[in-house]
């Protein structure tokens, strides 16, 4: 009987393993008269969609262009990478929490983020995680809806696709910005730049 269970969940993965690969992100390549929105009708993408999974905040396009036409819209890991996250709405964060930060201290910003949306402690979703109330001061303040740069979108991109130079952490601050007690009283797991990393 166990044997048979075991066949069964093996059979059921193998499925689901090749059900996923089919539906793997394409790329497509920009031709002269195309903009995002003929792009966005044709492959069914909402202009939004393949905004965030480019980096794009323009509808500037260009001949030869290489674009990522998303396929897979559910908020699930799997594999490692967060698949369905806004990725222009984490680099706009990122950009805006940690834009003096370096490379992997932007990185380590957006894997904290999506860390707490698989958190049961937080909300489950990024919207939610990003615009739950005090949780970031870049959205207090309005600095999370300047333009990301070049450097944070791609940084949202790795975190997205699992690089968490954290090991799982769920906090962030800059110890020389803060005396608030509560935060200080969390692990401190490792520090990147200017940024404690706590769990």
């Amino acid at each position: 009987m166990h044997k048979k269970i075991l066949i069964m969940f093996v059979v059921t993965f193998l499925l689901v393993l090749s059900v996923s690969k089919a539906r793997a992100n394409w790329t497509y390549t920009v031709k002269r008269g195309d903009t995002i929105h003929t792009i966005s009708r044709r492959v069914g993408v909402s202009i939004g969609t393949l905004r965030s999974w480019n980096g794009l905040w323009t509808d500037s396009l260009r001949i030869g262009q290489r674009i990522t036409i998303p396929t897979e819209t559910v908020a699930a890991t799997y594999g490692g990478s967060r698949v369905g996250v806004d990725r222009y709405m984490l680099a706009r964060l990122i950009s805006a929490e940690a834009e003096s930060e370096t490379y992997t201290g932007k990185v380590a910003v957006g894997a904290v983020v999506l860390n707490r949306i698989e958190s049961p402690k937080f909300p489950n979703s990024l919207a939610g995680v990003i615009y739950q109330p005090l949780a970031f001061e870049t959205v207090s303040n309005g600095r999370i809806y300047s333009n990301p740069n070049s450097e944070s979108v791609r940084a949202a991109g790795d975190a997205i696709n699992g690089w968490d130079p954290t090991g799982g952490a769920i906090y962030f601050f800059n110890p020389s910005k803060t005396s608030n007690r509560w935060i200080w009283a969390r692990t401190i797991v490792l520090r990147i730049g200017k940024h404690v990393f706590a769990i």
